[in-house]
């Protein structure tokens, strides 16, 4: 023991020598590198403990959007439910995992009102989604396809969406319905439409332009995989309680 005493001490002497012969700026150069190390390592650290729980529903009006809020909630759609004309904010432990209540984490789910004029409500919420589930009408689509791209388009290329790349899935609601369309339908009139918005608003003038980023490659024809964000496609049914698949998607990105 006294030897490794005597070895720590001259290990000690040495570096102390070794100090002493170096520049002063060479020093306080290696000091602020250690400084800046530890700083990004705590605010890594603190970045992964605060990581957003949010997962944020929009879509028009009537697509289903409240109803799937409650089925994530509590389980019913609840009888009588009408459009929102406030954002449904709440934090708590999926339905489904009930059971589980001290192993999972809650989910903030914020469902944005579909009317044109509420919409800007959706920015309030994007800084801190962690995710985005775009609920489509899977019975009532094709004369709402345009709108529902147009929504969608701006979804796409809003700053906070693009920067930070926040996933969005188009969750294809009232999949059980015979007469519904399927999501690789809807996904395909989608990217149709969207390419067609591209065009038209790449015609105009910068000052008419609200999001500062556009979508696709130019030149070619626009499919979601050109996306800053990964954008997926999934069926549901809110008033069925088939939300299995909206359910991995959360489950996806936030993590236990």
């Amino acid at each position: 023991m006294e030897h490794l005493l005597q070895r720590v001490e001259q290990w000690m002497h040495d570096v102390e020598q070794w100090v002493r012969q170096q520049p002063v700026e060479q020093l306080y150069a290696a000091l602020a590198v250690l400084l800046l190390t530890i700083a990004l390592l705590l605010l890594g650290r603190l970045f992964k403990r605060t990581k957003s729980n949010t997962i944020v529903l929009a879509g028009l009006s009537g697509s289903g959007k409240t109803v799937l809020f409650y089925q994530l909630r509590d389980g019913s759609f609840h009888h009588g439910t009408v459009t929102s004309m406030e954002p449904n904010d709440d934090c708590f432990i999926l339905h489904s995992e009930s059971e589980k209540k001290n192993k999972i984490k809650p989910v903030r789910i914020v469902d944005v009102p579909g009317h044109p004029r509420l919409r800007t409500k959706l920015d309030d919420f994007l800084p801190q989604a962690a995710g985005i589930v775009f609920v489509v009408d899977a019975l009532d689509f094709l004369p709402s396809c345009r709108a529902i791209a147009e929504y969608l388009y701006d979804i796409l290329t809003k700053a906070d969406v693009v920067k930070k790349k926040i996933p969005v899935l188009i969750l294809c609601n009232k999949a059980d319905k015979v007469t519904a369309h399927s999501k690789e339908f809807i996904k395909k009139q989608l990217e149709k439409e969207i390419d067609k918005l591209r065009t038209s608003r790449t015609g105009l003038s910068t000052a008419d332009i609200t999001n500062e980023y556009t979508l696709g490659e130019q030149g070619e024809t626009f499919s979601f995989v050109q996306c800053h964000n990964k954008v997926s496609v999934a069926d549901a049914s809110g008033l069925m309680g088939e939300t299995s698949q909206l359910e991995q998607f959360i489950r996806e990105h936030v993590k236990l």
